[in-house]
């Protein structure tokens, strides 16, 4: 009877912690846990267990849905009742076929759940493992923001998640809390921008809150009558999407203010009408404030209780940069290169007698891998592409350093450093070894 008793125990303490719906902590007595990130081109990588199958995901606020892709054949996540649907997103293309899996569990960090709803990708569109030089398997968004409050600290790279039953945002001097409009799974600010360099007139704006947007802002053109591009701006690639490439005006605005918070000359993209055609059927919304702007707060993101707290960190009055070759340079992966390495062997003769130090150099060499990146877009008539680079180049070195010494960010931080910098890019082209000068140029 006692091991009936005690087996009926363990089984109700099981059912309790699986029946839960949606993130939880394992431990229901727990009240906060907190993680380290990775964040590269803004974006905030952090690591996940799907069905026991360690992945990384980017924590995305203007998803709704949790999606997978970049599987390979080698992967061994085991998915469960698998359907077909169609998923439709910025861009010019058609929706696209995915699929849906039901009942996944979810882990990281003491958090889980068990009865997620997970849509598959059959191909990367949004080709963020080449863009970001590291494996990205997914994208995860409300799912797990609606369950905590969160808090994200761009400086240190941390993420606290608290139990809002049991976790009240605390109020300090320099922060300020602001409403948010919770819309098909999506949060929505209110801020005020300032279009036009004459005067002080400035418009308010609905904007989708979108951290997983490496961009400062998004506009959308026709949206307001007073919305549109600046008469400084060029054309540019502003990213992908499921249905396609985005494309819009690459630009910058006076300010962008949040509550009391002035944010100085942000760079714009204004969006044309065919990309964000899928975005307007939420016909109040007039653009998105990315992870450029995010990342110079620390941010509280409070689904429970429909709003956001935002504290300024020192980068708020920092300048905003962008790509300034017209270059799209993308991972491709590794290869294996010779490297010579040098010890150094310091012999140090008998100190009583004065004797002098002796060094010599004992010289080996390894096999490592190594990233490789390519070209895989020019944009028309900027600086790369003025100067003869195409698409589809391998680069081999730049500015004279062998480009596999470089991470993806390193050469995205090279792009953007300053106007009128020289940069040398040495490519392979059909075999054949090729050396290219341009200067970058300010066009906004």
């Amino acid at each position: 009877m006692r091991k009936l008793y005690l087996f009926l125990l363990i089984l109700l303490f099981t059912l309790t912690i699986y029946g839960q719906k949606g993130f939880h902590f394992l431990d229901k007595n727990q009240k906060h846990a907190r993680l380290s990130f990775r964040l590269i081109n803004n974006l905030i990588i952090i690591p996940f267990e799907i069905n026991n199958k360690k992945v990384s995901f980017v924590l995305d606020s203007g998803v709704s849905k949790t999606i997978l892709f970049n599987i390979s054949q080698n992967d061994s996540i085991s998915l469960k009742n698998i359907e077909k649907v169609q998923l439709q997103g910025l861009g010019k293309g058609e929706s696209i076929q995915a699929l849906v899996s039901e009942n996944n569990k979810l882990a990281f960090k003491g958090i889980i759940s068990t009865n997620e709803k997970v849509y598959i990708l059959l191909k990367d569109y949004f080709d963020l493992s080449d863009k970001m030089g590291i494996t990205i398997n997914g994208i995860i968004g409300y799912n797990l923001l609606s369950k905590f409050i969160v808090k994200i600290n761009y400086k240190s790279k941390k993420i606290d998640l608290y139990n809002p039953k049991k976790y009240v945002l605390k109020k300090c001097r320099k922060c300020e809390i602001f409403p948010i409009q919770i819309h098909r799974r999506k949060p929505y600010i209110y801020a005020n921008v300032q279009l036009d360099t004459i005067g002080v007139k400035t418009t308010k704006v609905k904007l989708l809150i979108d951290s997983g947007g490496s961009d400062a802002l998004w506009l959308f053109e026709g949206s307001k009558e007073s919305i549109k591009t600046p008469k400084r701006f060029f054309i540019d690639i502003l990213g992908e999407g499921l249905s396609g490439i985005i494309y819009g005006n690459r630009s910058r605005i006076p300010k962008i203010k949040i509550g009391s918070f002035n944010i100085i000359e942000p760079t714009v993209s204004f969006l044309d009408t065919v990309s964000s055609k899928n975005a307007r059927l939420f016909k109040t919304r007039h653009g998105s404030i990315g992870a450029g702007i995010l990342k110079r707060f620390k941010v509280w993101f409070d689904y429970p209780n429909k709003q956001i707290m935002l504290r300024k960190n020192a980068s708020l009055r920092g300048g905003f940069n962008y790509n300034m070759s017209g270059l799209d340079i993308v991972y491709t992966g590794k290869q294996l290169v010779k490297q010579k390495d040098e010890k150094i062997l310091n012999t140090n003769y008998n100190k009583q007698f004065n004797s002098s130090n002796t060094i010599s150099f004992a010289t080996s060499f390894s096999y490592k891998f190594k990233p490789t990146y390519k070209i895989r877009r020019v944009v028309e008539n900027s600086a790369a592409d003025n100067s003869g680079l195409k698409e589809g180049d391998i680069i081999l070195t730049i500015n004279r350093k062998l480009v596999y010494n470089y991470t993806l960010n390193d050469i995205t931080n090279i792009l953007q450093e300053k106007e009128n910098k020289k940069i040398r890019i040495t490519i392979e082209r059909e075999g054949e070894k090729k050396t290219f000068l341009f200067r970058l140029e300010k066009n906004i």
